[in-house]
Formats: structure tokens, sequence, C-alpha cells
């Protein structure tokens, strides 16, 4: 086990947990040795397929809903970690965007966040301190068009891990946010790439699109996994209000 990854008798709480950086990060800190996980994802199905030898809750649910987050803050008896992760992706020019779609992006990416985030900060100054990752996006630092409501809403929530930071330095608990370039996760199975991954294969599709960076390719979601574990990690005790940029160089 790396120096300061020990997460030994602790409680981490995931969103967006079914599939791609959560799930890699539950199974990264289910390596390290959490003692319990409370996995949050729509994909119940998904939840339940994860492997894992740590205590596991798992709740199928919209982040997006406050009732949720009302009902469950009451048994968060004790939490170490959040993982702020749960989002999802469009497309569309801002001139061409439907009000309906923007809401529908900033109520989940935005919305779920802040609940995500301010409960899980109640409860880690109930325990007295801890940390948290918020993930972001480079399309939330880099102008990329037409992905507007996805690059505004990680903006946001990047900018809000850093107040959140700056307010909570006195509890003990820290707080930073990670901007992935591309992944390959399920976010890309979107309508508008169906047509070229039937055509080409969707390996040969991410491939080529990974072609965009200095890296030459996407990472994958383990990668990112053992980025947010070093944020959430003791190794990592005197950072805290950043916004780390993971892009295989993309931004530069």
């Amino acid at each position: 086990m790396t120096e300061g990854h020990d997460f030994t008798g602790r409680t981490a709480l995931i969103t967006g947990a079914a599939s791609g950086i959560g799930a890699a990060t539950a199974r990264w800190l289910d390596q390290q040795g959490i003692a319990r996980l409370i996995l949050i994802d729509l994909d119940g199905d998904g939840l339940n397929k994860l492997d894992l030898s740590c205590e596991v809750e798992t709740h199928a649910a919209d982040v997006a809903d406050e009732a949720f987050w009302q009902g469950l803050e009451p048994k968060l008896d004790r939490l170490d970690h959040a993982v702020v992760n749960a989002g999802i992706g469009t497309g569309g020019q801002i001139a061409e965007l439907d009000f309906a779609e923007w809401r529908r992006v900033m109520a989940i990416n935005l919305d779920g966040a802040f609940l995500t985030l301010s409960t899980a900060l109640r409860a880690m100054r109930n325990a007295g301190g801890g940390s948290a990752v918020v993930t972001a996006s480079v399309t939330g630092i880099k102008p990329v068009p037409g992905i507007g409501a996805y690059g505004v809403s990680k903006a946001a929530v990047a900018h809000m891990a850093r107040i959140a930071a700056a307010e909570n330095a006195g509890h003990s608990i820290r707080i930073n946010a990670i901007a992935p370039g591309g992944v390959d996760t399920a976010i890309w199975n979107s309508p508008e790439l169906q047509a070229q991954f039937a055509e080409h294969g969707r390996e040969a599709v991410i491939a080529q699109m990974g072609q965009t960076t200095p890296r030459g390719r996407f990472a994958t979601a383990d990668e990112l996994a053992r980025d947010i574990g070093y944020l959430l990690s003791d190794a990592s005790a005197n950072v805290t209000g950043t916004v780390l940029t993971s892009d295989g160089g993309y931004t530069l």
C-alpha cells in the first residue's frame, strides 16, 4: 500500500458509482483498505454488480432529489470522504440549446453536486474532518464549442469546490476538484456517436478521438481513480482548494 494511502477504518461516499470513474474509485478505495462505501447512482443494477470486499451500502437514487439527501443525512453517522462524481453530458450550441435540456444538465451536474457536497460537508464536520473531491472537467477550463451546458456546469462545480475549501479548512476538511480530459467511459455512448460506433467500432472511434491529446489516447477510469485517491488521501494533506487538471496535455 502506498504511503499515505491507508484508508483503514474509514467511510467514503461516491455518487455516479455504478460505472466509469465512480466505479473505478470505489474499487481503488476498496484496494486501499476502506472499511465502508456508500455508493449512489440511478443504475441500481450497476451498483449491485460491483465486486467489492468492504462493507457496501447502495442507493439507487437521483442526486438532484433533495428529499433523498434529507432522508440519507440523519443516517450518516460517520463520513470521512466524499467523491462528488455524478454527471451527464450533452451536446448543442448555446444559441440553439433548448432550455429544458439546459436545466436537465444543471439539475444533475450542478444542483446534484451541491446537494451531495453540502450534505457530505455537514457529516464530515460532525466526524471532525475529512476530504472531498468534485469531478469537474477540462471543458470547465477550456471553452469547447458545442457542449455549453456541460462546460458551464463543470466550471461551476470546480469553483464551488474552491469556495467550499475556503469555508471548511478550519473544520479540518479538504476539498479539491479534478478536471479530466477525455476518459474512456460510458459518457461517450451518446446518440451523436452511435452511428460512428456502428460503422467503425467503439474502440476505434475512441482511439481516434484520443489522438487529439498530446498523450495520444484517452485516459482510463482507473487512471483517474488514482488521481482522485491521491486527493482524498493523507498523501495530499497540504492540498486543498485546487483544481487538478488530468487531461493528457489537452489544455497545453
